[in-house]
């Protein structure tokens, strides 16, 4: 996405592939995931992050009343208009951050990242939505031609480097939970009967499924600041000399 232009026809595309049938089972099945983990999430104020325009609808089940929308979405998408590598809210402000394949899509994830880390409070949760590159999905944007189109360009990064990333910007990992384990083939009979696949992948082989969802809380540092080493001296010294001149006032009085 080189200008203006090449990223709104981006989240153009990608808004047409959500609106597919195979976009919004995608977005039905993260829904029933979402509604779980929101119940958990509690605060003020609740932020999701995307370039999605039809919405995961997971609200309901959050006790967090305060709900605000971000992106790119001009008309009953987004309430507040703006890029996610530059969000306009202040700092240690949000309690709760859902990022719904925000991280597949926007020019710079690690940015992303750092701009969550930077809103959210201290002890602040973060839900992420991406696709798997280890699974039959992320094998489908291998074939010839896919790698072009939307959805298929997108980053799909892997959920053991995103945890990394995490780490890094002083997150704990709480949970990561898998699903959609069926290809992604367009026809509605194999929709229908490939509903077993996924109970079994969720069993057996979680690592290989075409989406994660990730909770992870920003942690504070626990660590006591160290003053400067000359202060510790100049505290030391005031210590020593007391008791010398303590001692040489009494053998004076004697």
């Amino acid at each position: 996405m080189n200008s203006n232009l090449d990223y709104k026809q981006q989240v153009a595309a990608l808004n047409q592939w959500f609106e597919t049938d195979l976009g919004r089972m995608v977005l039905k099945q993260e829904s029933r995931v979402l509604q779980q983990l929101a119940r958990n999430l509690f605060g003020y104020y609740l932020l999701e992050v995307g370039l999605l325009c039809k919405h995961p609808d997971y609200m309901q089940s959050s006790p967090i009343r305060n709900f605000v929308r971000v992106g790119p979405c001009h008309e009953g998408g987004s309430e507040l208009v703006a890029l996610p590598e530059q969000l306009p809210l202040a700092s240690d402000y949000i309690d709760a951050v859902v990022l719904p394949h925000t991280l597949d899509y926007v020019l710079d994830p690690r940015q992303v990242l750092r701009e969550v880390e930077r809103i959210l409070i201290p002890e602040g949760r973060v839900i992420i939505t991406g696709f798997n590159p280890f699974s039959l999905w992320g094998l489908w944007r291998m074939m010839p031609g896919s790698g072009r189109h939307l959805p298929w360009k997108g980053h799909f990064i892997p959920y053991a480097r995103l945890q990394d990333w995490l780490s890094l910007l002083g997150f704990d990992v709480e949970q990561t939970q898998t699903l959609l384990f069926r290809p992604p083939w367009k026809k509605a009979f194999l929709k229908q009967r490939f509903p077993r696949l996924d109970r079994i992948g969720q069993r057996f082989w979680p690592w290989f499924a075409g989406v994660y969802v990730i909770v992870a809380v920003k942690r504070v540092s626990t660590l006591t600041p160290i003053k400067p080493r000359w202060r510790l001296e100049r505290k030391l010294r005031k210590v020593v000399a007391q008791p010398i001149a303590n001692c040489s006032r009494g053998k004076l009085e004697e």
